[in-house]
């Protein structure tokens, strides 16, 4: 078994060694070294790629076709798709898999994986497929019971579950929540507060903003807020900035931040209530967030700004609705 350059904090967690490598330089494809310093074998440089390829599924199943023409096992194969949809956070993909983890439950040897070095830390992957399919389709007893089993077999893994775990309960807790659009705060600029139902007129829907200028990824993904605000603006979307903070030093960074963006920025920059905060209502934990709230003042969509849920939330609201061209992100 080897240990290569693998992104997923699951699949990190089952073995040590790897999180000391996982930030080391992409692997060479035409010459790469063995432990031993020589010219590695046709196999080993097809395994090398097959593993650390995160391109595109184009480039997958390239890999995973020099790979078989190699003689790498259907076993690692099926991890390495695996690895590949939870670097790029695909659960619809992961979830897709279910049929082929159930195939290969049967078949499995420790002896034809390039990852994992105990069986149960492979049957808690099953288990955590099971869970994210259960989890796409509704059903959290099923996804309970999974998760838990996943966790059971493979403690160490309890980082890569537990956003899943967290996601579920806060889905529950927003079907509860009503936002009252008579709802006033205060501009960030200065003025009278301003009535969410004011926002509202002849919206489709609202979009909450938190962030907040002392938060490092809220800086670094304002470039492609504004880009995302001013289109949603336009497809009838009332977008609302929502700085969490009221204190003096966050409210004079925030100003400063927003500068730039001229006198008038996309959408509306307020301030949260520090009587009722939105902010404990929409349980946010963390920044920035995006929370999606329909006419009648239902929780849409609640959590992070790249999640593609957030987007398919918008497209059922308006179908013309299309996630526009941004920035990457600097690391």
């Amino acid at each position: 078994m080897r240990l290569l350059p693998i992104l997923a904090s699951l699949v990190v967690a089952t073995h040590p060694a790897i999180a000391q490598i996982a930030e080391a330089p992409p692997l060479e494809t035409s010459k790469a070294k063995d432990d031993g310093g020589g010219v590695s074998s046709p196999r080993e440089i097809a395994l090398d790629n097959l593993l650390s390829e995160r391109e595109s599924d184009k480039a997958l199943e390239t890999a995973i076709a020099d790979a078989r023409k190699n003689g790498i096992s259907e076993q690692a194969i099926l991890e390495a798709r695996f690895i590949y949809h939870v670097d790029r956070r695909e659960d619809d993909a992961i979830a897709a898999m279910l049929p082929d983890f159930m195939k290969q439950r049967e078949l499995f040897k420790i002896e034809d994986s390039e990852i994992f070095s105990v069986k149960e830390d492979w049957l808690a992957v099953l288990e955590y497929v099971q869970a994210i399919d259960s989890l796409k389709k509704g059903n959290k007893n099923a996804f309970k019971s999974h998760i838990t089993e996943a966790f059971w077999l493979s403690p160490r893994q309890a980082s890569a579950f537990a956003p899943h775990i967290e996601r579920m309960r806060l889905e529950d807790a927003m079907r509860s929540v009503k936002i009252d659009f008579t709802t006033r705060l205060a501009p960030l600029a200065a003025g009278d507060p301003v009535p969410l139902e004011q926002l509202m007129k002849d919206r489709k829907a609202l979009l909450f903003h938190f962030w907040s200028p002392l938060n490092r990824e809220s800086e670094s993904s304002m470039p492609d807020f504004v880009i995302a605000a001013k289109a949603l603006g336009e497809k009838g979307i009332a977008v609302v900035s929502l700085l969490p903070d009221d204190s003096p030093k966050n409210l004079t960074a925030a100003r400063a931040m927003i500068q730039p963006l001229g006198a008038n920025p996309p959408g509306a920059w307020l301030v949260d209530s520090r009587e009722s905060p939105l902010a404990r209502d929409l349980r946010v934990q963390g920044l920035p967030v995006f929370a999606l709230i329909s006419n009648e003042g239902k929780v849409l969509f609640n959590g992070d700004p790249t999640d593609d849920a957030f987007w398919d939330a918008l497209t059922k609201i308006d179908p013309q609705i299309a996630r526009p061209e941004i920035h990457e992100k600097s690391e």
